[in-house]
């Protein structure tokens, strides 16, 4: 006899304590950033201190200042143009800024503050700054070395890489997340199991590997994830893996849209500032399509699941979303479920090959598809079409059909849009 896993939220009760208990806690939290954005603009200008997160250089035609994106010893992110053109990423900054005329809304997306850098901070030679030069090191070209260290250290990349990269429908590629925090935690519990057991059989076999080896990574992983900076993508991760390992235990039900709704509402709860985060919004869009797929194809061949009906509905399922927030349409774009399937195997064999100092051996075939001819079009959808088509994509947990039809208009987008 099979036992089946207990729902997270089991009847409408349930559901409405936790609908009111988290919108009371949302609120209170979103008042207490409020008191404090009060607080911040009432001074006609303050001293902080700040790590440089992206540096974009002046483009011909505009601006000629540098604008710098800089994430405050206090959490906020905000934006700031300097006439130097010397700063890098991972910099630290004393500044004067003038934060007055700063709205909410834009305090709590990130606000542009006019200021001036008073001092630049030697940067000091931690963890993180020996493994980006060892991985440096290992490539002669500048845009290889920026893409791993995008895939492994979520470092932004600059204007003209990410314009090659998004031309090849790989853009979900670069962007640390799930995918990418799922092939790590394998491999670290590939490597320890056999070190485990091998004491454990000796000295505690009463124990458990998934209780110990799981706690022991996600341990290793929240420190992987302190490094990155907790881009929201993988923060959302590691959440849902946390939460995901503890369930297993628990004997509750993971593959659920009530997991994924619990796991969002939580992280919103921790950081009301991600309810403005595309990046968020994408990543818990990316993993609502995998389960919609695996609610009405799951149970197919589990290798023509994954190799076939995953990578090709998710790039179908999530266009429309993508293309309505970045409407460039290339024809290279076509290959991203390909992309799709090689990029794990590809993933996990560069961390073994850069440990090992040979990271620049697929340094060549990235260079070619980086210089295949794009010319990215603007083809923009209707405005208003997500009205449509996200309450169509919340109707189809439910209705059959209404998948049908989900499926029938991104299928319709996608020949529009290369049509």
């Amino acid at each position: 006899m099979r036992i089946d896993d207990v729902p997270l939220l089991e009847g409408r009760r349930e559901f409405t304590i936790a609908i009111v208990l988290w919108s009371v806690l949302f609120l209170a939290h979103l008042a207490w950033i409020y008191h404090s954005y009060t607080r911040f603009v009432d001074r006609p200008f303050a001293y902080l201190q700040g790590t440089v997160v992206q540096v974009y250089l002046p483009r011909r035609g505009h601006d000629s200042r540098t604008l710098l994106k800089i994430k405050g010893d206090d959490g906020l992110y905000f934006y700031l143009r300097t006439p130097r053109k010397d700063l890098h990423a991972g910099e630290r900054l004393r500044l004067q800024i003038f934060p007055r005329d700063v709205g909410f809304f834009s305090y709590l997306k990130g606000p542009y503050l006019p200021g001036r850098i008073k001092k630049i901070y030697p940067v000091k030679v931690g963890l993180g700054s020996r493994l980006r030069s060892y991985v440096n090191r290992q490539h002669l070209q500048a845009d290889a070395a920026a893409f791993y260290r995008a895939i492994f250290f979520a470092d932004p990349l600059d204007r003209e890489l990410h314009k090659k990269i998004s031309a090849l429908g790989a853009g979900h590629l670069v962007a640390l997340s799930g995918l990418h925090l799922s092939i790590l935690w394998g491999g670290l519990f590939l490597l320890l199991t056999p070190l485990y057991r091998f004491f454990q059989a000796r000295y505690f076999p009463w124990r458990y590997d998934l209780i110990d080896l799981g706690s022991f990574t996600l341990l290793l992983l929240a420190g992987y994830l302190w490094m990155t900076g907790a881009p929201p993508s993988l923060l959302r991760s590691y959440t849902m893996l946390s939460i995901g390992w503890a369930a297993l235990l628990l004997g509750i039900e993971l593959l659920s849209f009530t997991f994924l709704g619990v796991v969002a509402a939580l992280l919103l709860l921790y950081d009301p500032r991600l309810t403005l985060s595309l990046g968020f919004w994408l990543s818990v869009s990316g993993v609502f399509y995998i389960y919609l797929l695996l609610r009405y194809w799951g149970k197919r061949s589990r290798r023509l699941f994954t190799l076939l009906i995953l990578p090709v509905g998710l790039f179908l399922l999530m266009m429309p979303l993508g293309h309505s927030i970045f409407p460039l349409v290339s024809p290279w774009q076509g290959l991203s479920p390909l992309l799709s399937i090689v990029f794990p195997f590809f993933y996990a064999l560069e961390i073994l090959l850069h440990l090992v100092g040979e990271g620049g051996v697929f340094d060549g075939a990235l260079e070619w598809l980086w210089a295949l001819p794009h010319s990215p079009e603007l083809r923009p959808l209707p405005p208003g079409f997500l009205l449509f088509y996200i309450p169509l994509s919340l109707l189809s947990v439910h209705h059959r059909g209404a998948f049908v039809l989900l499926l029938g208009v991104a299928i319709s987008v996608g020949i529009w849009l290369y049509a």
